[in-house]
């Protein structure tokens, strides 16, 4: 029996097409690991729930959390399957090694090789790769960073999930007058403060555009919103209501590694908020990278003038689920 792991509402969304793919075909119990409660919980209920403990340290707390799970959850479990790079599946991840239970990771072989960008993300996927013993990757370029450091386990090229969702929306996209903006990532913690001045002055120049940015719950990201006064800043959204958003925009500005792969598929363009991805894939062809607030301006300026794009996504086909199920029928 697998024991699908999950804690974020971008870990929850890129295995569901799989939990709701795999019922009556193999059997599997499903761990929420405690992050995104108001998200996760609502859209499905678990069979099983950590509990995070309050600590000094939130990033030590939800490794304990996982490092002291109750030995009945793995009863019965022969695989466990976690999915990207949180500190929560680092700890599951852990915990199954520390049982002789197999892993199984989702979204394996990304990289940047730099532990400080993304923190602690890097890091994390770089030791659940060490422990893992099938590595579900998305792209060839994946694939090959696990070659490359030789690691151990099966490897298997099954393109992103994420992509699965949006089949349908591929032939709904137009080129609207709308920017979705989201910004939340750690690493832009400590210049959020720039990164929303400077936004709410480009929003001021382009007046023709909408800008919109489903607020973060996030404090660090939340004490500054009162600078997007030239800002649509709305709640956050479910994310079938994010992907029609998505659907009618001009342009992307973001710092995530999702949108990298939805606007990839659906041929929007999005200037990507960080120093460096490890989604490399569609560097200069749907992505563009700004590493300071002080290159956004020119970034907007150029693509506002250069928005439409039609080339193929190399992150998926829109059809991972059934490459995993093929794998995941190998071991039942």
């Amino acid at each position: 029996m697998i024991l699908i792991c999950y804690g974020t509402r971008p870990e929850f969304i890129k295995l569901k097409p799989i939990i709701e793919s795999i019922k009556g075909i193999i059997p599997f119990k499903t761990l929420f690991t405690g992050q995104h409660k108001h998200i996760i919980q609502s859209e499905y209920k678990p069979d099983y729930s950590l509990k995070i403990p309050n600590g000094e340290n939130r990033l030590d707390s939800v490794l304990m959390s996982g490092m002291n799970i109750e030995q009945d959850i793995f009863k019965d479990i022969t695989h466990v399957l976690v999915q990207g790079d949180t500190t929560s599946v680092l700890s599951l991840a852990l915990a199954s090694f520390h049982r002789e239970i197999k892993v199984i990771h989702l979204e394996a072989g990304l990289r940047t090789y730099d532990f400080e960008n993304p923190f602690p993300e890097e890091a994390n996927r770089q030791l659940v790769s060490r422990i893992t013993d099938i590595h579900l990757c998305p792209t060839e370029l994946n694939y090959n960073n696990l070659i490359e450091e030789k690691t151990k386990g099966e490897k298997f090229i099954v393109g992103n999930t994420v992509l699965d969702n949006l089949k349908e929306y591929k032939d709904k996209c137009i080129y609207g007058n709308k920017v979705l903006i989201t910004l939340h990532r750690r690493e832009n913690h400590d210049n959020i403060e720039s990164w929303f001045t400077q936004i709410n002055y480009i929003a001021e120049i382009f007046d023709e555009l909408e800008f919109i940015l489903p607020i973060h719950p996030n404090p660090n990201v939340q004490k500054y919103k009162h600078l997007l006064t030239n800002v649509n800043v709305i709640d956050p959204l479910p994310h079938n209501e994010l992907i029609d958003l998505l659907c009618e925009v001009k342009f992307i500005i973001s710092d995530s590694g999702g949108l990298q792969e939805e606007c990839s598929f659906l041929n929007k363009k999005v200037i990507v908020c960080r120093k460096v991805t490890e989604r490399p894939e569609s560097i200069d062809i749907h992505s563009f990278m700004c590493e300071t607030p002080n290159d956004l301006l020119g970034l907007v300026t150029h693509i506002n003038n250069n928005y439409e794009v039609d080339e193929p996504c190399p992150y998926g086909d829109g059809y991972s689920v059934s490459k995993i199920i093929e794998v995941l029928k190998r071991l039942f």
